[in-house]
């Protein structure tokens, strides 16, 4: 009774963004079971520990699972936020969608390879002789071209549905601040696909012995995030400062 008195949304998810997506749709839930089954797939080869011996193992790729975890839910987000925003349902979006969900069940088993293999070696939970079986040194550079492949494709996915959102900016009634957010992310996902391009290269161009390096690229995510975040702040402040005198004076008169 309470909910019904007070709407369907009792603390509004983004104060200044009207979202227009309605009820879960199927693809929206098609989604959710399909990240849900990306996620298992994270730790679905890992058998029931016997003895405490071999849970002492098995916890040992928790760090490695928590951050193929963390990527994946970042990529849901990314996905949640344009299905809540927009509540587009026309065949490009749904044809990108599918493919987004391809590329996601494709990205699971490098993205769980490489960071068994970058975080064992580095924190020493996976025995050295089990790491050298794992790869040679000789196809670090194909490995990473496999991962950033799929990494790329994801971000430039969402890039592409958030530009297509942002064309039909009229025909959903953005308004400046919704379609200034809109333009932002845009900018954010594809700055972050590029970002995988450069990995990718320079991990090719790198002698084998040191293509690993190239992964430390990957920190760029956080500067151009945080670079585009600080644009989008200061923009952002001055439409709604400005929305804020309209509607004094409009209260005013």
């Amino acid at each position: 009774m309470f909910r019904d008195a007070l709407g369907a949304r009792l603390i509004p998810p983004e104060p200044h963004f009207r979202w227009r997506g309605g009820e879960i749709t199927r693809l929206e839930a098609f989604t959710d079971a399909v990240f849900a089954f990306a996620v298992t797939l994270l730790v679905v080869s890992l058998e029931v520990p016997r003895t405490f011996t071999e849970l002492l193992a098995t916890m040992k790729g928790f760090v490695a699972f928590g951050v193929c975890f963390a990527m994946l839910t970042w990529v849901w987000y990314c996905h949640y936020l344009f299905a809540r925003r927009f509540g587009l349902q026309t065949v490009y979006v749904i044809s990108l969608n599918l493919l987004l969900l391809f590329v996601v069940l494709f990205y699971v088993y490098p993205l769980k390879f490489l960071f068994t293999l970058s975080v064992g070696e580095l924190a020493g939970t996976v025995p050295r002789a089990l790491l050298e079986g794992m790869i040679n040194p000789g196809q670090v550079p194909q490995l990473f071209v496999v991962y950033c492949l799929g990494y790329v494709a994801v971000f430039a996915i969402l890039g592409f549905l958030n530009l297509y959102a942002l064309q039909l900016r009229e025909p959903l009634g953005l308004d400046e601040y919704e379609t200034l957010a809109t333009r932002h992310a845009v900018r954010t996902l594809f700055s972050y696909a590029s970002v995988g391009v450069l990995v990718m290269v320079v991990a090719l161009l790198l002698p084998p012995s040191v293509a690993g390096l190239a992964g430390v690229l990957f920190f760029l995510n956080g500067v151009i995030g945080w670079v585009l975040g600080m644009h989008f702040q200061r923009r952002s402040q001055r439409i709604l400062a400005q929305r804020a005198d309209q509607a004094t004076m409009g209260a005013r008169r």
